[in-house]
């Protein structure tokens, strides 16, 4: 499609993406249903809500009555204050969930600007929609890697840096392999390389972002979970700073053509992600030892009442599922 219409293939590529995105947008007015009304009400709409297409609740009777009144005791709480953001941000355990996110992320946001680059340089000859070809992958590996590790990371909850580590390992020994395989006569090694980043990647973001969500909602409450989250997607994403502006290009000795191009910015990516594995390993000890009791209660606008708030999700993730109930439905 480049050139069709007097648009090159990436004002293509924006419009198409563009065009999909509106109409799921528009699709989730009839797919989506509406937030939980108290029991026996009934939802009037007027104004301009009423030219929205009325949706079928998501659940009915008795399992209606029961999702409201979790939801009414979970996610009615006090007004957040400043107070308690500072809470979170002084919370020692976010910090080493910021760095298990920085090396992580730092290492995603490296292969996807120079990924192609790296391709690249394993075959000069290649055209770029080669290159496009062969990137892709990649980030099936990652795919497959979510669908495979995640499920088993919830159902063994308790051993979350496990199911962090090895992944995190398996980056190192893609980047190891994408720094020192191959050969002149043989440089495609490298290319595996990076097909064992991209699947290492793949758990690494969402098992972080769960382990956030378990340790800061009971201490902190949703807000909180919020909050935590936030910080440790933003700040952690300094890492892709890192990445893209002092390591492969814009390291100049580095980005030198030869069999060494990358070689030192893969070895600080290498040394990145092992202080993400010493990351979750301190934070399993401290959580073990000095820092398991759920902290802060939530407590009522009064004063009283002092009281651990949690849903049934969270109930269900105080214990450990392991392989139970798998094939049982």
């Amino acid at each position: 499609m480049d050139g069709r219409g007097g648009l090159v293939g990436f004002q293509w590529m924006f419009l198409i993406y563009g065009l999909i995105t509106v109409l799921v947008g528009i699709s989730l007015l009839w797919w989506l249903p509406d937030r939980p009304l108290p029991p026996g009400q009934i939802r009037e709409k007027g104004g301009w809500r009423k030219f929205i297409p009325k949706n079928k609740p998501a659940l009915e009777g008795e399992d209606a009555r029961i999702h409201y009144e979790d939801l009414t005791r979970v996610y009615h709480q006090p007004a957040w204050k400043f107070r308690d953001f500072l809470r979170v941000f002084m919370d020692w355990r976010l910090w080493p969930l910021l760095m298990m996110y920085f090396g992580v992320v730092g290492v995603g946001i490296g292969v996807q600007n120079y990924g192609n680059v790296i391709i690249a340089s394993i075959n000069p000859n290649l055209s770029g929609i080669d290159i496009s070809l062969l990137f892709a992958p990649i980030w099936i590996m990652d795919l497959i890697a979510i669908l495979l590790v995640t499920p088993f990371s919830d159902r063994f909850n308790h051993h979350r840096a496990l199911f962090f580590s090895i992944p995190v390992c398996i980056q190192i020994i893609g980047l190891v392999v994408t720094t020192y395989a191959g050969g002149p006569d043989n440089p495609w090694p490298r290319y595996g390389g990076l097909l064992i980043i991209g699947f290492g990647l793949g758990p690494t973001v969402p098992i972080t972002m769960t382990w956030t969500s378990e340790i800061f909602q009971p201490r902190h409450g949703e807000l909180g979970v919020a909050a935590a989250s936030a910080i440790v997607s933003g700040w952690g994403n300094c890492g892709s700073i890192l990445t893209t502006y002092a390591l492969y290009e814009g390291w100049s000795a580095d980005a030198r053509p030869g069999p060494k191009q990358f070689r030192k910015s893969n070895l600080v990516m290498i040394g990145i992600l092992c202080a993400s594995i010493v990351s979750s390993l301190v934070l399993t000890v401290l959580l073990r030892f000095c820092g398991g009791e759920p902290g802060r209660m939530n407590v009522d606008d009064s004063g009283h009442g002092a009281v651990l708030i949690t849903d049934g999700a969270a109930r269900r993730e105080a214990r450990q599922r392991g392989l139970r109930s798998l094939w049982r439905r």
